[in-house]
């Protein structure tokens, strides 16, 4: 008898292994999804732990003191076979607190090593990268973090195929600077979406950007059909892109929708009888053709795991 799939939610754990945190790198690297430091208040230094699962449910702590310390709001990606850790933020009172322009690598998430600690780009966090034509791409961010205005933004863009040295493909990129924003490597062109910045005013996006190259960009569209927001997450998946829920201050809202495109065009949202609960700078991975949401600031912070599998007879509504 053949069983009949469901289009829901389903969570895999209440409390998984790891603190509850937002903020976390997140990379999907040797058939496993992968939880790189993050957050957990504004008076602590924050974590500094790598976590690893291959099912949602049984996390394995692979290190507890990583060899970078900027684990806020890095920008993280798999290249070459290793997984990267690069930018963030040093969390806790001044003058400790600093943005970072570290490149860190690692096979195993036990061994890292310092690529550089000083890459061509400024130091900063909440950046979007990607893994693109052979090279790494590190897309704006911002070079400080709750005291950082306008002028801390950034819309350059940056690449390199080793870590070590980068090469600027274009200072001034079209999109307006922003951080909290994702970036996604997907039909052979890079996407950049949404984001903004956060203090000392609230700026949230909805525009969707596409390029070849990293130096030439063309605006898709200036507003997707899903509200602007900040510290969202991003995928692809089932040969569509997927935006996640985040963060609005239009009023203050916390988001769980979850909504696709193939074209970066005609967003639709996909609705189920179950998801997750609203909550921002979450992590998510595509893992055994499943979308997981893991963790993320819901006030308090959680520690849960969740997942979706489309059917095997899914196809985006035109």
């Amino acid at each position: 008898m053949t069983q009949i799939q469901t289009l829901d939610w389903v969570k895999v754990t209440e409390h998984a292994a790891w603190a509850p945190r937002d903020s976390s790198g997140e990379v999907v690297h040797n058939g496993r999804m992968w939880l790189l430091g993050g957050w957990f208040d504004s008076n602590s230094l924050g974590p500094r732990d790598v976590w690893s699962s291959a099912d949602g449910r049984n996390w394995t702590e692979v290190t507890h003191v990583a060899g970078w310390k900027h684990g806020d709001l890095p920008t993280t990606l798999v290249h070459n076979g290793k997984m990267w850790f690069m930018g963030g933020w040093y969390a806790g009172r001044l003058p400790e607190a600093s943005a970072s322009n570290q490149v860190w690598s690692s096979t195993d998430g036990a061994q890292w090593d310092c690529v550089t600690d000083n890459a061509g780009w400024s130091p900063r966090l909440g950046a979007a990268g990607v893994a693109f034509k052979g090279k790494m791409w590190i897309l704006g961010g911002i070079e400080q973090y709750f005291f950082g205005d306008e002028s801390h933004l950034r819309n350059d863009v940056w690449c390199s195929a080793d870590g070590a040295k980068w090469a600027l493909a274009t200072d001034i990129a079209p999109w307006a600077a922003r951080a909290y924003h994702c970036a996604l490597a997907f039909d052979d062109k890079i996407w950049i979406f949404g984001g903004g910045n956060y203090l000392p005013s609230y700026t949230g996006l909805n525009d969707v950007w596409s390029s070849s190259d990293g130096v030439n960009w063309t605006q898709v569209t200036d507003h997707a059909a899903w509200p602007p927001r900040i510290w969202f997450s991003a995928v692809e998946y089932r040969n569509c892109m997927w935006v996640l829920g985040g963060w609005s201050n239009d009023p203050s809202k916390n988001w769980n929708d979850v909504w696709y495109t193939a074209d970066g065009v005609n967003w639709k949202e996909l609705k189920t009888p179950t998801i997750w609960s609203e909550r921002h700078e979450h992590s998510a991975y595509v893992l055994d053709d499943k979308i997981w949401v893991v963790a993320g600031n819901v006030w308090p912070l959680v520690n849960d795991v969740w997942q979706l599998r489309l059917p095997d007879d899914w196809r985006p509504e035109e």
